[in-house]
């Protein structure tokens, strides 16, 4: 008994000392797993493995919810679908955890889909023995079209394990060093007169000996690039043709049976939420939509505000709304649901003590880095001798790969907790159906009069503009449950397109004979009311 209860203090020994060095730095595949799991062992959630990837690693969700998860409306989760955003994937793994360790409650009248990871090939690279920013999964793929695939990628030229850049002295090419922080390459200004001084490239050589450097990076599709809304025809990492991936085709089918989804929420670098999308008729009347609706617009609007009161770290440099390809767009433009998206953190902006701040998003983080004393985000700029660059100077260096896009791990408890908050005052926000001033009136002659208002008691509405558009949003179906031969006037089966925020539409019905009637009102992104009325 006494070596049992000392094997299981060791045991649990072990895996405390586990969990600490687990929560030191972002988690690895193995972790990601080993916490989804943690998640699906209550009954609440259920852990779905959609299919693996070219790289032999799960695409996996939590399907996440309490009684009929089907007919609730639902709010889909995603993180990493940019391979180098680490951080995207641990928020989206501590809003889950959060549903089913402090937010039950939330579970009653919401059903919540989680994709932790959607590029698991990428994202090993953050914990891999050579660090670069990588977006494509293990797919083989020529990217130059040479007829070698991978055949011109990254080279560690100061064997530092990390790929940085490289700059080379060329009175041709673009680049100059920057004026405000010597540690950073701008572009030279023409129009006032500079010239440039430097070329620069990522850390490489040119293998192929083409003239050109890293132009066939030996991974494959980026996940983020490869969607269906203005895919990037013949752009590297895309792909020949849009949903290529197991990844993508795997998620996009498990989506389209989910028809109680009505918004999503994706960690990205694109960013909707800090700063609302702009509204542009002209775009909007595009037969290809470019352009937000303006009602959706002003949905948007109103859930920015909320995230801003929500989220308390104020946006800095966010200039990205969408990007060719990407999942943030494809979800509205071309799923029909309402879509946000955050990249959870950005470099706060620096200002020096006369209220100055920097021009460069670059020189912008290492003056904040200084400012907090990390001194391990930026590698000095070392000359080398590169084979491709006989007699010319060469020196490799930069801020270290992953370090803008994700703040330290230890800052990310805080920034976890305030978005899972939001997403929650999101789900607060859902259409609810309501029904209200139900009367029975007796008609005479056997006959009755069922009157009922439908009330929306929400600041939502139950569809977006573009939702109600879409045949991928369904409208609410309203069931009168009575035989037809009794149904003198009203239809046993009709339909509503859409409520707005507080808004209320009349029915009624004139029906013959005593008894019970079922009224059933609802579509799957709103959930479904149920009314006994006896006649």
């Amino acid at each position: 008994m006494k070596k049992s209860l000392l094997g299981g203090l060791l045991m649990g020994g072990l895996l405390l000392a586990q969990s600490s060095m687990a929560q030191s730095d972002y988690p690895t595949l193995t972790q990601i797993k080993s916490r989804a799991q943690s998640v699906a062992s209550n009954s609440s959630a259920e852990l779905i493995t959609l299919t693996k990837t070219a790289g032999g690693e799960d695409i996996q969700v939590l399907k996440i919810g309490t009684g009929n998860l089907n007919e609730k409306p639902a709010i889909a989760v995603v993180g990493g679908v940019e391979g180098f955003h680490v951080l995207s994937v641990e928020l989206a793994l501590q809003f889950a955890e959060s549903l089913i360790d402090q937010n039950k409650s939330a579970l009653d009248k919401t059903t919540f889909y989680v994709f932790p990871n959607m590029s698991p090939d990428a994202y090993k690279q953050y914990h891999a023995s050579l660090k670069y920013e990588r977006r494509g999964n293990a797919a083989s793929l020529d990217h130059d079209r040479d007829g070698t695939p991978g055949d011109n990628g990254y080279t560690d030229l100061n064997g530092d394990g990390l790929i940085t850049w490289m700059r080379v002295e060329d009175p041709t090419g673009d680049y100059i060093i920057s004026e405000e922080d010597d540690r950073v390459m701008v572009k030279a200004d023409r129009a006032a007169g500079q010239s440039g001084q430097y070329a620069i490239y990522m850390e490489s050589k040119d293998d192929d000996q083409d003239g050109k450097f890293a132009e066939d990076l030996t991974e494959g599709i980026a996940f983020n690039k490869s969607l269906t809304y203005k895919f990037p025809v013949f752009e590297p990492l895309a792909g020949d043709i849009p949903v290529s991936q197991p990844e993508s085709r795997a998620m996009l089918d498990f989506l389209f049976d989910q028809w109680n989804i009505f918004a999503f929420v994706t960690f990205s670098p694109a960013n909707n939420l800090s700063s609302p999308l702009s509204y542009n008729a002209g775009n909007a009347r595009k037969r290809v939509l470019t352009s937000i609706l303006e009602e959706d617009q002003k949905i948007n609007k109103m859930v920015s505000d909320q995230y801003k009161k929500t989220v308390s770290q104020k946006a800095y440099g966010q200039n990205n709304q969408g990007t060719d390809g990407d999942f943030f767009q494809w979800a509205y433009f071309h799923f029909g649901r309402l879509s946000f998206g955050t990249p959870g953190y950005w470099t706060p902006e620096f200002k020096d003590a006369e209220g100055k701040g920097k021009s460069s998003p670059e020189a912008n983080y290492l003056a904040w880095a200084d400012s907090l004393g990390w001194n391990d985000v930026f590698v000095p700029w070392t000359p080398i001798t590169h084979p491709d660059f006989p007699g010319k100077k060469v020196e490799v260096g930069g801020i270290k790969p992953f370090v803008m896009a994700n703040p330290p791990f230890d800052q990310v408890e805080k920034i976890a907790t305030e978005h899972t908050d939001f997403i929650l005052a999101l789900a607060d926000m859902q259409p609810k159906l309501e029904l209200h001033n139900l009367k029975v009136e007796d008609l005479g002659n056997g006959l009755s009069r069922v009157s009922v208002d439908l009330f929306n008691n929400a600041p939502l509405p139950t569809h977006s503009e573009l939702g109600e558009r879409s045949r991928w949003l369904r409208k609410i179906r309203v069931d009168m449950g009575i035989d037809k031969d009794r149904l003198i006037s009203g239809d046993a089966t009709s339909t509503i397109d859409v409520l707005g925020a507080y808004e209320k539409v009349s029915m009624s019905w004139v029906v013959r004979g005593k008894g019970a009637a079922d009224l059933k009102v609802g579509a799957a992104h709103l959930g479904f009311i149920n009314e006994k009325i006896n006649l």
